[in-house]
């Protein structure tokens, strides 16, 4: 099942500006793959999704994590949550793990 990815403006915010950070080139190519991964299979081995119960969008949905990235100090991780239509997912923030 193929989905649309719509971002919120906070996630938009941080995918531009890893964009523009030449020193996060890296992570932002991790990120596109990783959003890659997203449209096309959400059960791709690498993207090791699971619910993030801290969080709920914004009516309440649940919310998951997936990994960017692996095995690096301040890996990036993208949150998200299905909707608001049939077939799309909604990227709420794209944040370095803590």
């Amino acid at each position: 099942m193929t989905f649309k990815i719509k971002f919120t403006p906070e996630a938009d915010g941080q995918l531009s500006e890893l964009e523009r950070n030449p020193s996060k080139k890296a992570a932002y190519k991790a990120i596109l793959k990783c959003l890659g991964y997203m449209e096309t299979n959400l059960r791709h081995n690498s993207l090791q999704t699971h619910e993030f119960t801290s969080m709920k969008g914004p009516d309440g949905e649940k919310v998951f994590e997936s990994y960017a990235q692996q095995g690096t100090p301040g890996a990036y991780r993208i949150f998200w949550y299905y909707g608001p239509g049939r077939k799309e997912l909604t990227v709420a923030a794209i944040i370095p793990h803590p």
